[in-house]
């Protein structure tokens, strides 16, 4: 299964038909099929990479809820203690699997006094895909699936075209995991079956004084750092490595989880206590298609705007912004922009609009200056 299209309506603070994207819009030369997009079916290519990027309170987090909504609703056919619907949201999902093209339309009712989303006015459409007309896949000639037995009210619809719940997207948040880290980490080495060969590798790249990491029974870990070995609790674990590592390894894990079984990895700013170089290696590992087999896709949002240098495309990056309401511009539709020139750049001479306010800039300057004087 691979989104290809999701768009909202009462999502938030955003304005209807808020739409992302995951299919190839510009021109596709050789070197892009090779290293920046997927060819999930014959001549159906999505992105390897997709990026959100704009100014403070733009809306990047937003982008990624809804994803995040769509992929759970596909993964699990529930909504379950998500704070981030909103009662009445309208949600239009495409979708490929299996040799079919798939349109899933729902509107999310909160359920009093839960935190559990209701599915009302279902429909899913569906038609066959044909490579012929691979640029007609958004195209209103769908058929309504019909006949389905009923299901509960917090179900989709979508169970009956999966049955079993499986994982295409996993979210990895940065902030929030902090300590869980570990345990997360080796639950998703279980789970999903990752070697401790790959564990092992990944706790070298992020620090090279740990030479062993294990979880015990008791839900402490050993750990060997240097040549010496200690137990810690998750508390004293969290205290004694540093943040970026204790981060890196449930960042890096996901990553692992991602490319090996080729479920999309969305996070929300990438950057966040991590080395830019790590950040960029890991970009280059979903555009690596000896690594990338299983047509994974990472999705983030960033205040790195170099990290933009690395993609090759315009069509995969969304520029969020705000007035009254968040709204996505794609780089490519909206901007005229030679590919010769640096992305980096274009947003440094504040091409997109993405630049603080000036105004709001100096009147914070005027009113320290004030302060500092008193």
């Amino acid at each position: 299964m691979k989104i290809l299209r999701v768009t909202a309506k009462n999502f938030r603070n955003c304005k209807d038909g808020y739409t992302i994207d995951f299919v190839a819009k510009a021109s596709k030369s050789d070197e892009d099929k090779l290293y920046e997009l997927q060819e999930i079916a014959p001549n159906l290519y999505t992105f390897n990479t997709i990026a959100f990027v704009g100014k403070n309170a733009s809306g990047k987090s937003s982008a990624i809820d809804l994803l995040y909504s769509c992929y759970t609703i596909l993964d699990s056919f529930h909504l379950w203690d998500q704070e981030y619907f909103d009662d009445n949201e309208e949600i239009e999902i495409f979708f490929y699997h299996d040799g079919n093209i798939y349109k899933y339309k729902t509107v999310l009712k909160r359920e009093l006094n839960r935190n559990t989303a209701n599915f009302e006015n279902e429909h899913i459409y569906i038609k066959k895909y044909y490579k012929t007309k691979a640029d007609k896949i958004f195209d209103d000639d769908f058929e309504e699936m019909t006949g389905f037995n009923d299901l509960p009210k917090d179900t989709s619809l979508t169970y009956h075209i999966f049955k079993n719940s499986w994982d295409s997207g996993v979210y990895y948040q940065c902030d929030d995991l902090n300590r869980f880290n570990y345990s997360f980490s080796f639950d998703l080495m279980e789970r999903y079956n990752i070697s401790k060969e790959i564990f092992n590798y990944i706790l070298t790249l992020l620090d090279k004084n740990v030479k062993e990491l294990e979880k015990s029974e008791s839900g402490n870990y050993k750990l060997i750092y240097k040549d010496s070995e200690r137990t810690f609790s998750p508390v004293e674990l969290y205290h004694f490595l540093s943040s970026g590592t204790t981060k890196g390894i449930g960042l890096y894990m996901a990553m692992a989880v991602s490319l090996c079984k080729g479920i999309d990895l969305m996070i929300d700013e990438i950057e966040n206590h991590f080395n830019k170089t790590l950040v960029e290696n890991m970009i280059s590992l979903y555009k690596d298609p000896s690594i990338n087999k299983h047509h994974a896709t990472l999705i983030f949002s960033t205040h790195y705007n170099e990290l933009l240098d690395l993609f090759g495309r315009q069509d995969n990056i969304w520029i969020t912004k705000s007035d009254r309401q968040v709204y996505l511009e794609n780089m490519y539709e909206k901007y005229d922009l030679r590919p010769a020139l640096k992305k980096s750049k274009q947003f440094y001479n504040n091409a997109f609009d993405t630049s603080v306010n000036y105004d709001d800039l100096m009147n914070l300057k005027k009113a320290l200056k004030r302060g500092i004087s008193k």
